[in-house]
């Protein structure tokens, strides 16, 4: 059995996955953070743009790279 919800967090959407059987508690727990679904769209944010705006445009989509550091 599977199942994934969406939470409506204050940075985004928070994603969990739980995976299990019929005895009531997960085989496996995955969570998506908030900053690896937000850090997907980075490459368009960065076309056409010079290598200094990369950190300025990080701060502004509020990125925490220890939670998308996998």
């Amino acid at each position: 059995q599977e199942l994934y919800v969406r939470i409506e967090a204050p940075k985004g959407e928070l994603g969990i996955f739980l995976t299990g059987d019929q005895n009531g508690f997960p085989w496996r727990w995955k969570i998506h953070p908030l900053g690896f679904i937000n850090l997907q769209i980075l490459p368009q944010l960065v076309k056409k743009m010079k290598l200094a705006d990369i950190m300025t445009i990080l701060g502004s989509i509020d990125i925490i790279m220890g939670e998308v550091d996998r």
